[in-house]
């Protein structure tokens, strides 16, 4: 069975993407890896990137994605094109793929996903954590806002397990469009408010601790979680560890608490 993966990057991103892309295949049981990268405009490093996931024994897919399909997309300094490519995915990706799992490029893979990536979707569009399940509040205000109360929560989508054959049946873009211009007053995180708000009610909740850990929260999890989830338990069950929010690790000033397993991966990833 192949296994497909999606990112989305420009040239800003290149090496966190080889790092995150690292991480996956050194962790994963399937080795049939295909992997499908979204861009602006054909990568200034493609032969480098080619050559990356030739040496990881993955192959690589580059998908320069076209204006005209989002000629008719209401766009703004706060809302570029480029906000679209997760939620259009399907229309871009290759008729034969019946799902793929995207990623963000700011993720660390510490243990075999394959649990994730085997889940049945039947009868649902997608598959993603909450980052803020145990507070029923602000879950409150989301479904409000983003009028959605029917969703199981709020999802964040830098892990996002796509069931293709039915979005390509339920997702259309102008529904998207009109979303954005009907609620853009209200949007705080553009593309990930437009998945909650649309779609928010055929998504499987996964757990968040294993599937997409927030580094930014691992007090707070420790804390849930009666003091188990230390850091030898993240490295043991944690499948994703997701960089969130504007502290990098790559970033020198950077102090969080797996700023030194970052580094770690980062520099056998660029021994490839």
């Amino acid at each position: 069975m192949s296994v497909n993966l999606l990112f989305s990057i420009d040239d800003g991103y290149v090496d966190q993407f080889k790092v995150t892309l690292y991480s996956v295949v050194k962790n994963c049981s399937q080795k049939d890896l295909a992997i499908y990268v979204l861009q602006p405009s054909v990568l200034e490093q493609s032969e480098a990137v080619t050559a990356y996931c030739k040496a990881l024994g993955v192959s690589y897919h580059p998908i320069v994605v076209e204006d005209a399909l989002f000629a008719n997309a209401p766009t703004t300094d706060r809302y570029p094109k480029t906000i679209y490519y997760r939620l259009l995915a399907h229309e871009m990706l290759p008729d034969h793929l019946d799902k793929i799992l995207y990623l963000d490029a700011d993720i660390l893979c510490l243990n075999d996903m394959m649990s994730l990536y085997q889940l049945d979707m039947t009868g649902m569009l997608y598959a993603a954590a909450s980052h803020i399940e145990d507070n029923d509040m602000m879950d409150f205000i989301n479904k409000k806002r983003l009028r959605n109360i029917e969703a199981t929560s709020y999802f964040n989508s830098g892990v996002l397990l796509m069931n293709l054959e039915a979005i390509r049946q339920s997702v259309r873009a102008q529904d998207i469009f009109d979303y954005i211009d009907k609620h853009r007053t209200v949007l705080f995180l553009p593309d990930q408010d437009v998945l909650n708000g649309l779609y928010g009610h055929q998504t499987i909740l996964i757990p968040e601790e294993i599937f997409n850990y927030d580094a930014r929260y691992s007090l707070v999890y420790l804390m849930r979680s009666n003091r188990e989830w230390d850091l030898d338990w993240v490295i043991n069950h944690t499948v994703f560890l997701h960089f969130c929010g504007r502290d990098k690790p790559w970033k020198k000033d950077y102090r969080g608490r797996f700023s030194g397993l970052y580094k770690y991966v980062a520099r056998k990833a660029g021994e490839v």
